[in-house]
């Protein structure tokens, strides 16, 4: 498995980390860019021209390409690396998938609030991603369960979710499988990885119920 939480895969393309030296599938990856004017770029879309470099999701591994050179030795020539780059890494990444899941919402794909997750869960309903938030209760999360096939995200916290369904704040969210839930996977896997290793997941004060 890579560090970013995702299941090692042959068949997806792969990259190799220039921190750790190790090859693995794109989604346990952040990919950046050296911009215009010689800086380190985040291409959390991987979209951006340019050879891609890139570095485990995670925020030492982050840190350690930035302090130790190694964007410049990728690159094969100077450049500048922006103050905490894992946060910003970190902030793009949560805003792609409260974004995503927003999409999600507003396709029908997607419900917020302990009720209508459980009714979702014991209704047979598919789905593809259970999200709980991180400073949410911890007796009120552990009587949901992720069902089989699905994945558990607690990366978001509870503001942060609750913009993604447009409220103050959401504790308990879940995805139908299909349309956008692959795509909040591998991004909230990235996401969870780079908290994960800053001690930001599944943490913090306590937020209020949903």
């Amino acid at each position: 498995m890579s560090r970013g939480g995702r299941t090692k895969d042959r068949a997806e393309p792969e990259r190799r980390c220039i921190v750790t030296g190790e090859t693995g599938p794109k989604p346990g990856l952040v990919r950046f860019v050296v911009g215009p004017e010689g800086e380190i770029v985040p291409d959390v879309l991987e979209r951006l021209p340019g050879r891609g470099i890139w570095v485990t999701a995670d925020a030492e591994a982050i840190g350690t390409a930035a302090r130790k050179g190694l964007f410049a030795r990728a690159a094969k020539m100077p450049v500048t690396v922006p103050a905490d780059l894992a946060g910003t890494v970190e902030a793009m990444l949560a805003r792609r998938v409260t974004d995503l899941v927003a999409l999600a919402r507003k396709a029908g794909e997607a419900v917020a609030g302990f009720e209508k997750v459980k009714d979702w869960l014991a209704g047979g309903r598919k789905v593809r991603v259970l999200l709980q938030a991180s400073d949410g209760s911890v007796r009120g999360k552990s009587k949901l369960w992720t069902p089989t096939g699905a994945r558990y995200f607690g990366c978001l916290t509870a503001s942060e979710l609750g913009l993604a369904f447009g409220r103050q704040s959401v504790i308990h969210g879940a995805l139908a499988a299909g349309g956008l839930a692959d795509r909040v996977v591998e991004t909230a896997a990235k996401l969870q990885g780079l908290r994960i290793s800053g001690g930001g997941a599944d943490g913090g004060t306590t937020a209020g119920k949903d």
